[in-house]
């Protein structure tokens, strides 16, 4: 596809250098568990921003939302509204509260451990099925973003998608496995800077003649692109239509790599910078995907006579298309950017979730911190290996990959994390109910069609998951002493932290 090839792989050669070597960097400064697996909670402002929103977005970033947009138009910014509502409000509810009950639930590290010592879980049950939840969920999710290495490489170099696969898949894995947290975050500050900047670039350098030119000549192409309440065909979108795009941005609550950045932040103070860097960031990069699908759409309809294509690939026909090689090089590491920034930080939280949640809670609690950095860079390798396995199909769309895993964690983890920041009363059955509902919603929903059956499943299993934790909650005993007295320690906390 790309005319100058060696470029291009130039240009990716030297963009992985310096992936690698912030990795073996963040190597020497990874000594325990705490380390690689939350960054000694370290971070400032700007790397728990971006790398909060880099390791959000995704390889969907750049291909599934533009790719959504080029075939649905405007309807496309009920999504990315919900995503930035979703954001905007995880950082606002969850940010302060999450990092500082974790530092008083005896540190936890990860999000299962947290919930098993916020409800004194002795039975370990708690925190061994929210870590097969995360476990079950994040391969799909990894996967997705294979699935969009596989469609770069494939595109870029006109590799066999099996061999892009692998390829995309070595680039992940060789920095994680070593550099752990520090590495995700410090490569995803990077990484994120990269995305938002290609996505401004590309359409602005495609328009010609501004938004009310782009507006005409999508206008003259088919009116119904510019509108809200219609579809491409001219018939209103439903209420079901409509729901299930603004619920994507349900689904912030849960996300496990997303909430392990607030826990990483070094000081609540610095998360309400990061809050304002994470938001801004994320509303000039939806405004980019929307309008890099848009730009694509009129650019495939003028030049390439309407040709057909696949629609995740717009942002790639468009840099091929405008851009010299050494430019069409960097902006597309821009989608291997948007890849690696969330396939790692799945990778670290699966691994962790393998290493602290079950090695270190079921098979040997005595294990040294050392041991369980070990199990959790295996866990790496194997976890790679699976999603790479899923990612073998080259028919595989990487939004609908991303939506099921998507509402798996919103589902599974919102709810049961909002209310135990909030809700003194929720007990620890409330918090197992609401797991088991929400996670299994999502499997059993996603298999039905028809009606009610086709709205977004995150939007049955958030409701469903909420009336478990509390009807569950109330009609079971109230939590034991020492959980309420944490609870009230934890509130003393927060202005204590502030």
């Amino acid at each position: 596809m790309i005319e100058n090839n060696f470029i291009i792989t130039l240009t990716f050669i030297m963009y992985l250098g310096v992936m690698l070597a912030i990795g073996l960097y963040a190597y020497k400064k990874t000594n325990n568990a705490k380390d690689y697996f939350l960054g000694g909670r370290s971070l400032g402002p700007w790397p728990a921003a971006l790398s909060a929103g880099a390791s959000d977005m995704s390889g969907w970033l750049l291909l599934g939302l533009p790719g959504y947009a080029y075939i649905a138009g405007i309807e496309a910014v009920w999504l990315a509204g919900g995503l930035l509502v979703g954001s905007w409000l995880n950082w606002l509810i969850c940010a302060k509260r999450l990092r500082t009950y974790s530092i008083t639930a005896s540190d936890s590290l990860t999000l299962p451990g947290f919930l098993a010592r916020r409800f004194n879980d002795q039975s370990k049950l708690l925190q061994t099925i929210a870590a097969f939840f995360i476990l079950m969920f994040f391969l799909f999710y990894t996967s997705s973003g294979l699935v969009a290495g596989g469609k770069l490489f494939e595109t870029v170099f006109g590799l066999d998608y099996t061999y892009a696969v692998i390829i995309g898949t070595l680039c992940v894995v060789s920095y994680t496995l070593f550099g752990g947290f520090l590495a995700v975050a410090w490569t995803d500050l990077v990484q994120g800077l990269l995305m938002s900047a290609a996505l401004l670039i590309v359409p602005i350098a495609a328009m010609n003649g501004g938004l009310g030119q782009l507006a005409t000549d999508l206008h003259a192409v088919n009116p119904e692109l510019l509108t809200l309440w219609n579809d491409v065909d001219g018939k209103p979108l439903s209420w079901i239509a409509i729901i299930s795009l603004v619920a994507w941005g349900l689904g912030y609550f849960g996300q496990p790599h997303i909430l392990a950045r607030f826990k990483a932040t070094r000081s609540n103070a610095d998360l309400i910078t990061a809050r304002r860097i994470s938001v801004i960031w994320t509303a000039i990069s939806m405004i980019g995907a929307v309008l890099v699908g848009l730009v694509g759409l009129l650019y495939v309809n003028n030049e390439l006579t309407g040709a057909l294509i696949d629609s995740e690939k717009i942002f790639m026909v468009l840099v091929d298309a405008i851009f010299h090689p050494v430019i069409a090089g960097i902006l597309l590491a821009a989608i291997l950017a948007a890849i690696m920034s969330t396939a790692d930080s799945q990778l670290l939280v699966s691994s962790s979730a393998l290493a602290e949640d079950f090695y270190k809670q079921l098979i040997k609690p005595q294990a040294t911190s050392a041991e369980v950095v070990m199990v959790g860079r295996l866990g790496v390798l194997a976890i790679s290996l699976l999603a790479l396995y899923l990612a073998m199909s080259p028919d595989s769309s990487v939004l609908g990959l991303v939506s099921y895993a998507w509402a798996g964690f919103g589902a599974a983890f919102g709810p049961v994390l909002i209310l135990s920041l909030y809700w003194r009363r929720m007990n620890r059955n409330g918090a197992l109910a609401g797991i088991l509902v929400g996670g299994i919603t999502i499997v059993v929903w996603a298999q039905l069609t028809g009606g009610l059956f086709d709205i977004y499943e995150i939007v049955p299993g958030v409701i469903l998951a909420t009336i478990a934790i509390v009807a569950t909650s109330l009609f079971t005993a109230e939590p034991e002493k020492m959980v309420t007295d944490q609870f009230d320690q934890y509130q003393k906390n927060l202005v204590e932290f502030d």
